[in-house]
């Protein structure tokens, strides 16, 4: 199955928002969207596609009412998404869904991509666990590509699992946390709460990380 959302943000109008597949979004305020699962996926040989724009001088929060889970199909185990994300000028965009669970022998990667004004404001975060409980043979990919004003911000890659690199004797961790933030004035900084490491970004912003074993209680 393919499925397709688009949600685009303006200033003076409701969010509009059209799909087809298995994901749709349901205006939950004013500028806020919450993401509905409406049929099974991703499943093993899905494909999902996320456009999401804010216009210049809107503001827009996505959230999503429950976790996602990736499954195997009965013919493949991998399924991939792409999420896509246009920030306008003086534009701002929470993008804060529920995590993503890569069930056992399920693969799923995802590629998002996110251009921004100089003026924007995002924060976005993704949360990934490998497994439900007792389970560690999943394997999921993410890469980031970030541009800011025609220029590179941020170009991130992520993988976890079975068949990893970081997946070995001494280390496997099965879980990750990151969130990319714009504007970000702060240093880098190690060690903060829940073992998460702060990158400052040379072109602003940051990029908050942790990998374990299991996600902890995201803070809100």
């Amino acid at each position: 199955m393919h499925t397709e959302l688009c949600i685009d943000a303006s200033r003076h109008r409701s969010p509009r928002i059209t799909s087809v597949g298995g994901l749709a979004g349901r205006q939950t305020g004013p500028d806020t969207v919450h993401l509905i699962g409406t049929a099974a996926t991703p499943l093993g040989g899905d494909t999902i596609t996320v456009r999401i724009s804010v216009a210049a001088g809107a503001h827009l929060e996505v959230r999503s009412v429950a976790a996602s889970l990736a499954m195997p199909g009965a013919l493949q185990r991998h399924s991939s998404a792409q999420w896509h994300f246009e920030i306008g000028a003086g534009a701002s965009l929470v993008f804060d869904p529920e995590p993503m669970v890569v069930v056992s022998d399920a693969s799923h990667s995802v590629v998002n991509t996110v251009v921004l004004q100089e003026d924007s404001t995002l924060w976005l975060r993704e949360r990934t666990q490998i497994g439900r409980f007792d389970e560690a043979s999943g394997r999921w990919s993410s890469s980031l590509r970030c541009d800011l004003g025609g220029n590179p911000l941020l170009r991130h890659r992520v993988e976890l699992g079975e068949g990893s690199v970081a997946h070995d004797a001494l280390s496997a961790p099965l879980s990750m946390s990151s969130t990319l933030q714009y504007p970000d004035t702060r240093a880098s900084e190690v060690d903060l709460p829940g073992g998460s490491v702060r990158l400052a970004l040379a072109g602003g912003g940051s990029l908050i990380t942790s990998v374990g074993h299991r996600l902890q209680p995201a803070a809100r």
